[in-house]
């Protein structure tokens, strides 16, 4: 099989390389005649910044020179245009309304939005409660940075150069990526491909069998979607190729049998951002950060916990772990130095899981108490405890986990020890619930959302994997996925 390369990535290389190189005719000349967009700015975070900070000027110049869905361009433009009218900059908001393609187009596919600005516009006195109806301008703002950063592309410097010598280094190193897998040459990495539709899983299409003694207590796959990670009760950590789900024996030292190993059951592990790094945390309570392509352990922090680890998650750019354990603790560990960076005190048992949560500014986290709680990263401190509702007044049934809703920052969803899961808010307001309706419903074991959010899967004591419609909150499948009691599952990325 051969490898193939987008033409379109190639045009971007060599864009980049002309633009690190200051060949502004050359870049000019190849943009218009390939119509191709490098799609990238300067700095990802300074370009959210500018939108989260209202910043227009700068983000209007960085946006003209992107290709953007015209729906989010509408966003943006729709959000300015309210926020000068705010500021009673009323010729700027006219002339953004009136003189600019983007809003020529509303006005076409949606004039009653369209005059819904001219008549703000008109307005003598405008509430901020009519120009920002059932949200607020921080965040209509953060909502619009997440969507436009999606659209951009995040290039490391000299890709080109970097590209010519990764291809004289996997001559010499055969088996580098795998048979027929796609390369995003801007990346530098072998990358899986996003079903274009998002479907429930009807049948189970394989299965890894494990020994008598052995039994996996946590897996993971890699944000490529190419390998899957698993965590056993006797210590090891194993990379299974996901075209097989065979182990992966091109990583050389699963080849040689030397696997990644703990001293006792391993409970938790995750994937950094870039797939590169790989945390996995024990029953001792000690954290290990492993290098995922030779697999040496990096980073060993032997007091991580006081008991077993059971939720560890990098930080976005991979320099912090976060953790949390049945000692009822949360922590964030550095990586270069493995010491204790923060500490999250307030749950009164095993805290079961803990995410980033709100673009990295606060900590989400799930307890055997009952509650689910909202931390803010700068000072530790409890902004928000949350009881999800209960079968009965008196019940405390453990939280298990919480998963972002991809469709809104804002809400998530919330797994406990019943047959009920639900989509909530920060502020503990149940949005939906999602329930197995028949009598005896056994308990859910653990819940995931789909990729995109069109579902929310929830495995229950009685084997069987719940896939219920999002919109709908209605069951659209249901199949028996094991033969023992399940502990567990997690999604594919991509598919």
């Amino acid at each position: 099989m051969t490898l193939q390369i987008e033409a379109s990535d190639v045009i971007k290389v060599i864009l980049q390389f002309c633009k690190e190189n200051n060949l502004t005719r050359s870049f000019a000349a190849i943009e218009d005649e390939c119509q191709t967009s490098l799609n990238t700015v300067d700095s990802i975070d300074s370009f959210v910044s500018d939108i989260n900070n209202g910043r227009w000027d700068s983000v209007l110049s960085q946006v003209s020179k992107l290709q953007v869905p015209q729906k989010k361009l509408q966003d943006l433009y729709e959000q300015i245009i309210l926020e000068m009218t705010e500021l009673k900059e009323l010729d700027v908001a006219r002339t953004l309304l009136r003189q600019t393609q983007v809003m020529s187009v509303l006005r076409k596919e949606d004039e009653p939005r369209y005059l819904k600005l001219e008549n703000l516009m008109g307005r003598i006195y405008v509430d901020a409660r009519d120009l920002y109806p059932g949200t607020t301008k921080d965040k209509k703002r953060a909502k619009i940075a997440t969507e436009l950063s999606q659209e951009v592309s995040i290039i490391p410097p000299s890709r080109l150069m970097t590209i010519v010598g990764q291809a004289l280094k996997w001559q010499r190193l055969q088996g580098a990526l795998p048979d027929g897998a796609e390369i995003d040459l801007l990346r530098g990495v072998a990358v899986g491909k996003m079903d274009e539709e998002e479907k429930c899983p009807t049948s189970l299409s394989t299965a890894i069998k494990f020994g008598k003694d052995c039994h996996i207590e946590c897996a993971k796959f890699s944000p490529d979607g190419l390998v899957l990670i698993t965590g056993s009760v006797d210590g090891f950590l194993e990379i299974w190729d996901t075209a097989t789900y065979k182990l992966k024996k091109d990583l050389s030292y699963q080849a040689s049998e030397k696997f990644m190993l703990h001293s006792c059951p391993i409970l938790s592990v995750n994937f950094s951002r870039d797939g590169e790094l790989i945390c996995s945390g024990d029953q001792s309570g000690v954290i290990k950060v492993w290098r995922y392509r030779s697999g040496q352990c990096i980073r060993t922090i032997s007091n991580a916990h006081t008991n077993g680890v059971t939720t560890v998650c990098f930080s976005k750019d991979g320099g912090q772990v976060l953790s949390g354990s049945f000692d009822t603790v949360i922590r964030i560990h550095g990586l270069k130095s493995g010491r204790v960076l923060k500490e999250f005190r307030g749950h009164t048992s095993y805290v079961n899981h803990a995410i980033y949560f709100n673009n990295g500014q606060q900590i989400l986290s799930a307890s055997s108490d009952g509650t689910v709680s909202l931390w803010d990263l700068k000072t530790t401190e409890c902004v928000k405890k949350i009881r999800p509702p209960q079968r009965h007044a008196a019940d405390e049934a453990a939280v298990l986990s919480v998963h972002p809703y991809p469709k809104n920052i804002d809400h998530f969803v919330v797994c406990n020890r019943s047959p009920t899961m639900y989509l909530m808010t920060q502020e503990g307001q149940v949005i939906k619930s999602f329930h197995v309706e028949k009598d005896e419903a056994e308990d859910f074991v653990a819940a995931c959302v789909s990729t995109r959010g069109e579902y929310i899967y929830g495995l229950a004591a009685d084997r069987k994997l719940y896939a219920f419609q999002m919109e709908t909150c209605r069951i659209e499948e249901c199949m028996e996925v094991s033969e023992r009691e399940p502990i567990g599952f997690c999604h594919h990325p991509l598919q």
